[in-house]
């Protein structure tokens, strides 16, 4: 885990990891659990197949979340500490413009806005009503790392720490469905996940360092993958 708080209070910093904690949590109500980030489609297209196969998707989804998704999201707690709501309707634009399929798009929508409403209720500050309303009116999709980093800014967390939480929400999304889908343990789940969050630090160096223009989300196994899940006959997940 990546710690900025070196120079706060042990009170402070004691606050900010319990609402990293409670923002970050796989209970938090938004609908995470009704997805499975393509991880179903991959199961019976057989690329999924037991704990090996699927520590390798898991780790690609997050390495495609730090190349993609978490540029916007750092980018977005940039604008959201600057409270420009322009900008941050600009970065959300681009951060739904390069989700090819409709069914990743209605995941980021969807939890997006979930996220922002909770965020409304419990935190209260003024920048997410606002970003509620432009989301209401429309006037920009309400992706999730965009909500993310604006709850995380208002709260002055640090970007480090919503970059963590969002990489954490991948993985348990995907290592979650895993558990409902195919014959794994949950010690093996743990496994993973224990393995794959200690490469969080290196993602978000290279993630920070990186233009909004550098934002890229080439994977075309994914994609074909998300376009066979639209068309099943069975499905358990939303995608």
């Amino acid at each position: 885990m990546i710690i900025e708080n070196d120079g706060v209070d042990a009170s402070s910093s004691t606050a900010f990891l319990s609402r990293m904690l409670q923002f970050g949590d796989s209970m938090f109500p938004i609908g995470a659990f009704a997805f499975s980030s393509g991880l179903e489609s991959a199961i019976q297209a057989g690329v999924v197949t037991n704990a090996a196969t699927l520590r390798a998707f898991a780790r690609t989804a997050l390495e495609q979340a730090a190349r993609g998704d978490c540029i916007a999201l750092i980018a977005a707690h940039r604008a959201a500490t600057a409270g420009d709501v322009e900008a941050l309707a600009r970065i959300d634009a681009q951060a739904y413009a390069r989700k090819l399929s409709d069914e990743a798009r209605t995941m980021s929508v969807r939890i997006g806005k979930k996220f922002t409403e909770m965020g409304v209720e419990v935190v209260g500050a003024p920048l997410l009503r606002t970003w509620r309303e432009c989301i209401e009116k429309s006037v920009t999709p309400g992706c999730y790392p965009i909500a993310l980093a604006i709850n995380f800014a208002v709260q002055d967390l640090p970007a480090s720490q919503a970059f963590v939480v969002h990489q954490y929400g991948v993985a348990t999304t995907i290592l979650g469905a895993a558990l409902r889908l195919m014959k794994v343990s949950h010690i093996e789940t743990q496994k993973i996940l224990y393995e794959l969050t200690g490469q969080t630090a290196g993602m978000y160096e290279t993630a920070a360092a990186a233009r909004l223009s550098d934002m890229a989300g080439f994977a075309p196994l994914t994609d074909i993958l998300a376009a066979i899940h639209t068309r099943a006959h069975v499905r358990l997940f939303m995608s």
